[in-house]
């Protein structure tokens, strides 16, 4: 396979002799310019650099990839790794560094060609992968073909994680974009150096001043993969008020804002996604406006006889119900209103209910006819068909359906309000339940768009958090403003324990610095940094924080006070951290030893606790105040998980506490009977009433049982941040994986979707239960004291 060279006219070929040529294609002459010698196969694919002059790659059957210099008629690098015939090639259209490859022994891999080093191995493909490509305008998507008949989209910005969260801690414009020269020197960060991002510095530049919402907008469309981040940012843009004829012409084709629903009305139909549904609405539509005739032909001589007999002496109620009787719904409701208007209405709410329960389309325009769209919206919804719920709900709340009357609620002026705010509700209903379809199935953002749609930014901003899209949540959230604030701070606090784990303490401390209270979220930054004391010193400068000295008297201050929270602080930022695991883990034991103690008196605790530098909680004298803290951890992050509904890890964080329990020697106020009972408690009380499994019979809670969930709410209490509760879904999560099948460690079951390893590098968990484990407790489910940041 060949390739054209970017910059000049110049032809780069693989050829069967294990030779790469180039040749000269303004001439016709068939001698090339030069011949690379250095393959032992023959050679599938060449790739010219698009961002570095007379630099070429090649893949072999010899499962190398070798980097060629034209210009030196050399080979630069050899990249080793594949196990069979490498036939994809691509190199990244802004990092000049990045080249990904795809071969037949099912991976594909991504390359630093400075070092010559793997950055990534991905084993998702079932067969032999051949073909790789980048997306034109979003730079870090690309896609790989299989023999296994799939196409896959992969993201490679986690690659470039520190350039995502320099553009959100506003760095300066050569922390972000450079040159090839400068990008391509080992060890230098990544900079962007591509037409895309070259383009979107000139368009910020253009319009002068500081646009911080533009280039968060532009850079964020820029980094994500597609997937719905485009309509998201519309629709942000019609919440904060932009003009309506700047929306791009795209925009109806995606989620919209309720208020613009009956201005785009004629495009709804590009919002369903399936021709089935197109079909659907149609139907809808069609039946709604003529009226729909539906027939049943069976029919029995003589009902038919009296029936006849009944309308000659004008018993038309009569007749109608004998004609219902008989399945001549038709002719039953022609007749209707010749007895009244309300008897028609009730008899066609009758066939709609009768509809309704065959589940027959046909009980769609009788719904319409007699205005009852709740009804007609549970229906939709009943059967998964959640875009036209959404549909008919929004179509009432704009006054498009005759509507059955709707009582006036306390409050409400009159019966217009009544119907407006009875079916905003449900429209809302129907949003939420379509947004809930899309965030499991592993779309948080589209989920996030169906919350904006009803301006519930708060759901929205709670569903990118979930599926742990915290770049694409930051820069939404910053842009809102006010209203996102506290999804906002609860990002950024999640991203700078991302760069804690790349490290990179000084980024981490920029982006602690944007929530304002910010105080607590710094010292546990420089509570847990393990850098020199000059190193250290600079960064408590950075946070305004005391210096090491002054810490410890700030301590012992607070403890002599009976302070424990601000003793533990100011332990941790002194010369003596491990002082204060004491005195943390003896306020929370002696809190649970107490009857009516709550999850928030302790947590807050245990989570300052879990800062210290692990290198000091893995000291030998901190053994006890170790096994104690991990076991204390563990217990309250298992409260945690019930109180959000993280029902797949609720038993593994109470068998690791019990666990803790069995093998190490602790004197803590819990025990394992104690464990067990709450654990069998939470099954019972939350378990689904109509089980799926004929093998799992429902069993109702016992009383006792009952008595203790209870009291488990009652310590639990509500969850402060709206929307957060129910389990976290990251993309992909649904999608099949072939050759790199793990088996989860907490569950014993096969993980789909993507997977995350433990400390011990073989140990696996999926990635939603790894970030749901360290939202609620820090520690590694091994039991090593070891933080986990699967972030």
């Amino acid at each position: 396979m060949g390739h054209r060279w970017p910059f000049r006219d110049m032809i780069a070929t693989g050829c069967e002799d294990s030779g790469v040529r180039v040749y000269y294609a303004a001439t016709s002459s068939d001698q090339p310019l030069k011949v690379f010698s250095g393959h032992t196969a023959k050679v599938f694919h060449v790739r010219w650099s698009p961002l570095r002059e007379g630099i070429l790659c090649s893949g072999s059957d010899d499962g190398s990839v070798r980097i060629w210099d034209y210009t030196q008629d050399a080979c630069i690098s050899v990249l080793s790794g594949h196990s069979g015939p490498v036939r994809g090639l691509v190199w990244n259209p802004e990092i000049p560094y990045l080249l990904v490859s795809g071969s037949w022994d099912y991976t594909v891999r991504v390359w630093d060609t400075r070092e010559g080093t793997c950055l990534d191995t991905v084993c998702d493909h079932g067969a032999d992968v051949y073909g790789l490509t980048c997306h034109p305008s979003r730079p870090f998507t690309m896609a790989s073909c299989s023999r296994d008949s799939t196409v896959r989209l992969w993201s490679l910005a986690p690659l470039i994680t520190p350039l995502q969260i320099g553009i959100l801690a506003d760095r300066p414009w050569k922390e972000i974009i450079g040159n090839t020269d400068d990008a391509i020197l080992r060890g230098s960060p990544p900079v962007l150096c591509g037409k895309v991002s070259r383009d979107i510095k000139q368009e910020i530049e253009k319009l002068g001043g500081h646009p911080r919402g533009k280039k968060l907008r532009w850079f964020s469309e820029c980094l994500s993969p597609p997937g719905g981040s485009d309509n998201l940012w519309n629709l942000v843009a019609v919440i904060k008020g932009q003009d309506d004829s700047l929306l791009p012409q795209n925009y109806c084709k995606g989620v919209m804002h309720l208020k613009h629903l009956l201005k785009f009305r004629t495009f709804r139909r590009k919002v369903f996604s399936s021709p089935q549904s197109e079909a659907q609405e149609l139907t809808t539509v069609k039946m709604s406006k003529f009226g729909g005739g539906i027939g049943a032909p069976t029919t029995e001589e003589r009902l038919k006889e009296a029936a006849d007999i009944h309308l000659r002496l004008g018993q038309i109620q009569r007749y109608c119900e004998l004609m219902v009787e008989l399945g001549e719904w038709d002719k039953a409701l022609s007749v209707a209103p010749g007895v009244s208007v309300k008897y028609w209405r009730k008899l066609t709410q009758r066939r709609a209910d009768q509809l309704i329960q065959d589940d027959k389309d046909d009980a769609i325009p009788y719904c319409i006819a007699v205005g009852d769209v709740r009804k007609l919206v549970r229906f939709f919804m009943a059967r998964g068909q959640l875009t036209e719920a959404l549909l008919v709900a929004q179509a009432a709340c704009e006054g498009n359906m005759q509507t059955c009357h709707v009582p006036t609620p306390d409050g409400a002026s009159g019966p217009e309000d009544a119907r407006r705010e009875d079916f905003t509700g449900l429209l809302h209903t129907a949003s939420a339940q379509l947004a809930e379809w899309h965030f499991q199935g592993g779309r948080a953002v589209r989920a996030a768009c169906c919350h904006l749609a009803v301006d519930d930014v708060e759901l929205a901003m709670a569903s990118l958090l979930r599926g742990n899209e915290l770049e694409l949540a930051v820069c939404v959230g910053t842009v809102l403003g006010e209203s996102a604030a506290p999804a906002t701070h609860y990002a950024l606090e999640l991203l700078a324990r991302k760069c804690m784990m790349i490290p990179m303490w000084n980024l981490a401390a920029d982006l602690l610095r944007m929530i304002p209270d910010n105080e607590l979220q710094l010292v546990k930054l420089c509570a847990f940094y393990p850098g020199c004391e000059e190193e250290m010193s600079d960064l408590r400068e950075k946070c305004k924080l005391p210096p090491v000295g002054e810490c410890m008297q700030l301590a012992e201050t607070a403890h002599a006070d009976g302070n424990v929270f601000e003793a533990v602080k100011y332990y941790l930022l002194s010369q003596e951290p491990e002082k204060a695991l004491p005195v943390g883990v003896d306020f929370v034991k002696e809190h649970i030893s107490s009857s009516d103690w709550t999850l928030d008196a302790i947590h807050p605790v245990l989570d300052l606790l879990s800062y210290i530098q692990t290198e000091k909680l893995l000291l030998p004298t901190c053994t006890e105040a170790r096994n104690e803290l991990l076991i204390l951890s563990g217990y309250a992050g298992a409260l945690l998980a019930a109180r959000r509904q993280y029902a797949s890890i609720v038993p593994a964080l109470y068998e690791y506490t019990s666990q803790l329990l069995k093998r190490r020697e602790v004197s803590v106020p819990l025990t394992i009977e104690r464990l067990s009972e709450e654990l069998e408690a939470w099954r019972a009380c939350t378990q689904p009433v109509h089980p799926s499994s004929e093998d799992s019979p429902y069993t109702p809670a016992s009383e006792s049982q009952r008595r203790v969930y209870a009291a488990l709410l009652r310590r639990l209490q509500a969850e402060p941040l709206r929307g957060m509760v129910g389990p976290d879904y990251v993309t992909g999560s649904h999608l099949p994986s072939h050759s790199d099948a793990h088996i989860s460690c907490l569950t014993g079951l096969k993980i789909q979707g993507p997977v995350y390893l433990l400390e011990d590098g073989k140990s696996a968990i999926s990635l939603n239960d790894a970030l749901m484990w360290a939202k609620v407790n820090p520690f590694s489910p091994l039991g090593t004291g070891i933080r986990l940041n699967p972030f």
